[in-house]
């Protein structure tokens, strides 16, 4: 298979052609973020296959949005959604797949075929109002209903795109002042307060998508998004050309209040009284292929509409500078530029600025009247809904730290902000790798910063570039020097640093794009896209070999080392998983062995290989051990099936920690007389990897605590207090496991410190 060489979103870069084990056949659509590609799983089914754009698989801060997607699509039904069928947000580029529902969206029918008539009307709002009372009844807010992402299926309208929704146990939250969605199908909340928006925003959207079914246009009109948020939030709706009988219940979703707009179930009984009656005739719209000019995706649907910086991107568009973007159709200083769909569109995903023969007459001459909005008025808008970029932190958790015994010996508590003096402004949460001299930690903004154990003072540090990207991990400790990667330019650059004073002693270009740096046996492995792997003497920098090592699926996997000397990648191979174990000194394959199932490796202890299993939902349903000398293999199946699960290993018994705060203790024995030990919610929705020291467990939470349970009961020990950013809303990606050492605990925190704990004390803490 060929390597996969592009890295932006150039259609003429060379495209995938797998994703995971899928063989993509064609190409149904593209965004600002990805392209969709229509593939077959093993059993026949048509699938939509969202894969990321290379460029966008590199920012931390997507693969939290992806990661968070991909959650909320799985917890709605296929009702009123396109099923997710399989899906990893942890690859090098992310993908999702769908099922594949033929079917235009509603902004290509309206687009080609003109208004809905009044009775097509009802039905679309009516199964709307249905989707949207079953994603609500699942925690989830879409936030970005539009004409895009409502695909018109022979069994009712589908939505879909759920790429800016939010659960309602999330800890992803959208920065202050962010805007995220798409302006003409924006609820008022979303530019007033975008942290605090609820359900009713979907009902909002609702009612400006069915002005735009009936009218070809939304109900706030103009060349501008900074125009149209001024009048969602300022000025009444237009309703002309909406059918009376549906105009009043249309209005009442638009209202500025979120308190008085109806909620999905109220609006569902309201058309179920209505006199008008339904049309019986089945409403079976086009199909939809691959290949097809101009056309959009099930899966992709639009990418919203977001202001970062100086980036706006939405729709199929991302344009840089001073730019903003509105559907398919961007304006510069006042003068259009033509979008990808081949005709010019005026506000969000309406049709194109012709006399439409099936638009009615009022309709046609309201599209050419000017909105004129005071120039004060627009100016604080303009400065207070949009914001700038975040920080990003990086989507790949460190590898946990050693871990012993808690002493129990006397300790004072302490805690450092990782900084580095002269530096540009340091982001996110310190990633650390812990020696018995020195802790070293890493952070967006900081190269490397090494950190007295017992008393928290910092020995030295090093700042890194401006604009430097979020540290892969911690801090790789091998061959007695401190390996970290960072900025270079266009590219990456790994440096060895001197532990003692944090000086450079020797750095090399790494290749683009390139995996993170792994080490086993005093070796640096440097892994490709290509399956050509790069090893160093971790102590010199010397390059001791170079081969492409066997490893079937594209891209190539890191590799993994859990302390035995050797090097561990593991790959998806038809229904299977492949484990490939390499000696790092020389390049050469130990072994290779195919397990049946998607398995993640989580361990290596004692000639066992630990690994979860994921069902097809992606949900780890059972825990499998392969003990290498026996070449035997025995999987524990778990009572229910667990969401993002985290694993730690201590023993015989396996803790997951699932997305949503379930611990779970897994006796993996033979002939154990219960598999599930213990069940903990901890209530923690977004937490890092667990870690076994002793008879406790550690995590730390999005906003900073590090919690202690016991293994044994599992209970509750202690947690210590928040430790949140200045900014509590920012996006954090991933979180680093703690590091226990010595009796203590090490932890990272959102807010940019480094404490430690006594472990022997989590009652106190």
């Amino acid at each position: 298979m060929p390597p996969q060489r592009s890295a932006g979103t150039d259609p003429e870069a060379e495209p995938p052609r797998y994703a995971g084990q899928y063989l993509l056949e064609g190409k149904l659509g593209s965004g600002g973020m990805g392209v969709v590609h229509l593939a077959r799983s093993d059993s026949g089914l048509r699938l939509a296959i969202k894969v990321v754009h290379a460029a966008h698989a590199q920012d931390p801060e997507f693969r939290g949005r992806f990661r968070q997607e991909v959650t909320a699509a799985r917890r709605v039904s296929g009702a009123f959604t396109a099923p997710v069928v399989d899906a990893d947000p942890e690859a090098y580029r992310p993908w999702m797949a769908t099922l594949f529902i033929p079917g235009p969206t509603l902004a290509e029918h309206v687009k080609r075929n003109g208004a809905l008539p009044a009775a097509r009307l009802r039905q679309l709002m009516a199964g709307l109002a249905e989707a949207l009372r079953d994603i609500h009844r699942a925690g989830v807010v879409h936030r970005d209903l539009k004409p895009s992402n409502v695909l018109l299926a022979e069994d009712g309208p589908k939505v879909i795109d759920f790429g800016i929704s939010r659960p309602a146990d999330s800890e992803l939250r959208t920065e202050t002042g962010k805007l995220i969605g798409t302006p003409p199908f924006m609820a008022p909340e979303q530019f007033r307060s975008p942290r605090e928006v609820g359900p009713a925003a979907d009902v909002f959207a609702l009612g400006s998508v069915i002005v735009h079914a009936a009218t070809g246009s939304g109900p706030f009109d103009s060349d501008s998004p900074y125009l149209v948020a001024y009048q969602v939030v300022h000025d009444a709706p237009d309703l002309t050309g909406v059918p009376q009988e549906l105009s009043g219940i249309v209005a009442r979703c638009l209202a500025k209040e979120p308190g008085d707009r109806p909620t999905p179930d109220e609006l569902m009984t309201e058309l179920r009284s209505a006199r008008a009656s339904y049309d019986t005739q089945a409403f079976v719209p086009e199909r939809r292929g691959a290949g097809g000019a101009g056309r959009r995706t099930a899966a992709a649907g639009g990418e919203g509409f977001s202001v970062t910086g100086d980036r706006a991107v939405t729709g199929d568009r991302a344009v840089t500078g001073d730019r903003s973007i509105t559907g398919d159709r961007s304006i510069t200083g006042g003068e259009p530029v033509a979008g990808d769909v081949g005709e010019a569109s005026r506000t969000g995903e309406r049709a194109a600025v012709g006399e439409h023969p099936r638009l009615p007459a009022a309709v046609r001459a309201r599209r050419r009247r000017l909105w004129w909005v005071p120039a004060v008025a627009l100016a604080v808008l303009a400065v207070g809904v949009f914001a700038l970029r975040p920080g990003t932190e990086s989507p790949v958790a460190s590898a946990p730290g050693p871990t012993t015994e808690p002493s129990g010996s006397a300790f004072r508590p302490w805690d450092v902000t990782v900084g580095a003096r002269g530096a540009a402004e340091a982001t996110g949460v310190p990633r650390c790798a812990y020696t018995p001299r020195a802790l070293y930690c890493a952070r967006s903004g900081v190269l490397a910063t090494a950190v007295d154990p017992d008393g928290g003072k910092v020995l030295w540090s090093r700042g890194a570039p401006p604009g430097d990207e979020a540290p892969a991990g911690a801090p790789v400790l091998s061959g007695g020097l401190v390996h970290v990667v960072g900025d270079a330019g266009d590219g990456r650059r790994l440096t060895a640093l001197d532990p003692a004073t944090g000086r450079t002693r020797w750095s090399r270009d790494l290749p683009a794009p390139a995996l993170p740096v792994s080490q086993a046996g005093g070796v640096l492995l440097i892994t490709g896209t290509d399956s050509m792997v790069t090893a160093l003497d971790a102590a010199t920098g010397e390059e001791k070999w170079r081969r492409a090592v066997p490893i079937p699926e594209q891209p190539s996997p890191s590799f993994q080392s859990y302390g035995d000397g050797l090097a561990y990648a593991v790959s998806a191979a038809g229904a299977g998983t492949r484990v490939t174990v390499v000696d790092p000194k020389t390049g050469d394959v130990r072994r290779q062995r195919r397990l049946d199932g998607a398995l993640g490796l989580v361990d290596v202890r004692d000639g066992t290989l630990w690994f979860t299993s994921s069902d097809l939902y992606s949900y780890t349903d059972a825990v499998v051990r392969y003990d290498v000398a026996s070449d035997t293999v025995r999987r524990v199946a778990l009572r229910f099936g667990l969401p993002g699960a985290q694993v730690a290993v201590r023993d015989d018994m396996v803790y997951l920690l699932a997305d949503g705060g379930a611990l779970v203790a897994v006796d993996t024995r033979e002939g154990a007389r219960e598999r599930e030990v213990w069940r903990l919610e901890t209530s923690v929705s977004f937490a890092s990897a667990p870690v076994v020291a002793g008879h406790r467990l550690y995590f730390t939470a999005a906003d900073g605590r590090l919690l202690a349970v016991d293994t044994a009961r599992g209970r509750l020990l202690g947690q210590t207090g928040p430790r949140l950013a200045e900014d509590a809303g920012k996006l954090v990606a991933s979180l680093p496991t703690p590091v226990v050492a010595e009796g203590r605990v090490y932890a990272g925190a959102p807010d940019g410190s480094l404490f430690a704990v006594d472990a022997s004390d989590p009652a106190g803490w």
